[in-house]
């Protein structure tokens, strides 16, 4: 559990190289990345490259005490190579070429780009095969960062219909498949499919979800080539690449497979302007939210199991959302230990130092662009320090289950059937009700094995096959305990409705059918009531009416519309075990009402619920307590503790750690 940062040593003379690196040093850092945006000081012509200065960089960090972390250059390709071979241009659904002058210009499916990424990351990792400094890789850099995954050009759609002769057997197998007869939309052949361009209204959604298939696995396939090159030259290296958070395009998972760990970058206070719905509170805007970054961490770390790294974190102010608020006193170091109590290894800040040129001039790093330290310096080294002193740990155990699926998402988000519904705003609603009773969650795909979890969450499993279906019966009758959310079996594979009510294939589990289905704007009741009591709860966006045979309804809609009355939620005995259907997007508290009673069957250790902002993590035999909110607060455990960091009282977007599990019976209490 270490701190490391991005380095950019071509940006600065190199009189300035030993100081930086040595201040880095000093401050208790173990790693220092480099390197990804270099293509064009690398090679400043085709064959003409220039190694010195990342000799000298690399060897000034082993010098150090450090190890560098390399990155294949090949995001920025230069503007030589552009003028060269244009064919490597990506280009819009419109036919727009994306010039050279940013970065992630290229197609994924140009033959001509991947001749000279072979090229290029032959070269850099033959360079440093045996140089004993050099840790890892990182492959490239954030693949489908601005949009970039799904490129329109004539190589992807030969790309394209390669893929889907392969995958059918036929032209009238994919016509059946997807459903074609519907607005005349049956193909000739396979050579007659383009890619999906402007139309004047929807594309089909099979043709869409094909596509998006299609487009992701493209990444996999031109990860895979990095992979085996940097294998190939010294197979002891690492090799990762940093993923994004909540990047919807490109399948995490998929990717993942060829990698040995996951990284991810993490910015906080960017995330809750642009991919958070409603308004974010001060205290968001000054901290992030940590349900919303935790469940990115618990994502990374379930791709393969293990600890995984983030590779850039936020180190203050940061260029790229609408507004950069200084982060809260405390924020930057709060970030290294909330990603370490949810499982990373490894921190690494993005940047070393303020850039004096280009796009990120209003990027903050460690240090000022004068090279004096700034704010997350100070929380970067006291970070570093404190978890030296934590020292090493065990993996995290999580005992729950969130099932994530990237084509599920894909189908929602081409049919999203009402402007507010939103795949990871429903996923994060039933996680953050997990996290505010302090209980560890991994974010797993479907296909994962779930004998190991005690409970299992499934929102929105979409597309649902038999296969499936099966295993998640099998699950249930030998004792798990299954929570379903709303859309749930609605789909085939190919992305269209099936001939039987939903949940389709788990109708027979859940013991309901949805009858009807509506989407909601919010001057409409949205209410639920527990069959049992008179307690109403609030819904939003979604609601499915359920018709039920062998379940037993647990909440029925208490509203002034025609669905009065109707099961909203159900429950069923199956096996040792339970399955509970939920047919709407519950509110925060009706999401802990089905939660609370989930963990107890399971016999899964919880908290009361936890204050907003505040969460508790369970790493090894060690808690994390993480307070993100802008109030003091005071832990109340049920037992003596031993604090490693902090104490009792933790200030506002502060942080404690204590040696023992302190989880049971476990309380806070807000201090204003």
């Amino acid at each position: 559990m270490t701190i490391g940062v991005c380095y950019f040593p071509e940006h600065w003379p190199r009189e300035r190289w030993e100081t930086d690196i040595e201040a880095m040093a000093d401050a208790g850092f173990e790693y220092v990345r480099m390197a990804e945006f270099s293509w064009a000081v690398l090679e400043p012509e085709r064959g003409q490259f220039d190694f010195e200065w990342l000799d000298e960089a690399v060897e000034l960090i082993g010098e150090h005490g450090m190890q560098a972390v390399l990155c294949t250059p090949t995001a920025t390709p230069p503007k030589w190579l552009v003028d060269e071979r244009p064919g490597i241009l990506q280009e819009d659904s419109d036919g727009t070429v994306r010039e050279h002058g940013s970065r992630r210009h290229y197609c994924f499916n140009s033959t001509a780009y991947r001749e000279e990424t072979e090229r290029i990351v032959s070269r850099v990792a033959d360079r440093y095969a045996d140089d004993p400094h050099v840790a890892g890789w990182q492959t490239d850099n954030e693949f489908g960062c601005h949009g970039t995954v799904r490129c329109y050009c004539a190589d992807c759609a030969d790309a394209f219909r390669e893929y889907l002769a392969e995958k059918y057997d036929s032209i009238e197998a994919l016509n059946d498949a997807w459903g074609t007869t519907f607005w005349s939309q049956r193909y000739p052949s396979f050579e007659a499919i383009d890619p999906p361009g402007p139309t004047p209204s929807d594309h089909h959604p099979s043709r869409l979800l094909e596509y998006a298939r299609f487009s992701s696995n493209a990444v996999v396939e031109y990860n895979r080539l990095h992979v085996d090159l940097l294998r190939e030259a010294n197979s002891e290296w690492f090799v990762t690449h940093n993923f994004m958070g909540r990047f919807s395009n490109l399948d995490a998972y998929a990717v993942s497979e060829d990698l040995d760990l996951v990284s991810w970058d993490s910015y906080p206070t960017g995330f809750v302007q642009d991919r958070l719905a409603g308004e974010p509170t001060p205290a968001q805007l000054r901290a992030g939210d940590p349900d919303q970054i935790g469940m990115d961490h618990d994502l990374y770390r379930s791709a393969l199991d293990r600890p995984f790294w983030v590779m850039e974190q936020q180190p203050g102010d940061i260029n790229w959302p609408p507004y950069a608020p200084q982060p809260g006193d405390g924020a930057m170091r709060l970030w290294a230990h909330h990603a370490t109590a949810h499982g990373a290894d490894a921190v690494l800040y993005f940047r070393w130092r303020r850039c004096l040129e280009g796009q990120e001039q209003y990027h903050a790093g460690l240090r000022k662009q004068d090279g004096s330290p700034d704010r997350g310096y100070h929380g970067a080294k006291q970070a570093a320090a404190e978890l030296a002193e934590v020292g090493e740990d065990d993996h995290v155990e999580a005992p729950v289950a969130v099932l994530f699926d990237f084509e599920n998402l894909w189908a929602l988000t081409e049919q999203p059937h009402s402007p507010d519904f939103d795949y990871w705003e429903l996923l994060e609603r039933f996680y953050g009700a997990a996290r505010a009773r302090g209980t560890q969650v991994d974010v797993v795909h479907p296909t994962t094995p779930l004998e190991e979890y005690d409970a299992v969450v499934a929102p929105a499993l979409h597309l649902v096959d038999d296969v499936l279906a099966t295993r998640l019966t099998a699950y249930v009758e030998n004792g798990g305990e299954l929570l379903l959310g709303p859309r749930t079996g609605v789909k085939d594979a190919y992305n269209k409705l099936r001939p039987v009510p939903q949940p389709g294939p788990l109708a027979d589990l859940v013991g309901a059918t949805v009858d009807r289905h509506e989407s909601l704007p919010s001057q409409l009741d949205t209410r639920v009531r527990n069959v049992n009591g008179e307690n109403t709860y609030q819904f939003q966006v979604w609601a499915e009416w359920l018709e039920t045979a062998t379940a037993t309804p647990l909440f029925v809609y208490d509203a002034d519309g025609v669905e009065n009355d109707r099961a909203a939620i159900t429950r069923r005995d199956v096996g040792d075990g339970t399955v509970v259907y939920c047919g709407v997007w519950p509110s925060e508290s009706l999401a802990d009402e089905l939660i609370e009673p989930l963990l107890a069957r399971a016999d899964v250790p919880s908290s009361d619920r936890l204050p907003d902002g505040v969460r508790v993590n369970v790493r090894g035999g060690r808690t994390w307590i993480t307070n993100f909110s802008s109030d003091r607060i005071r832990i109340k455990p049920a037992t003596d503790v031993t604090w490693l960091i902090g104490t009792a009282t933790i200030d506002a977007y502060d942080v404690a750690v204590a040696e023992q599990r302190v989880l049971d019976g476990l309380s806070i209490e807000p201090l204003g």
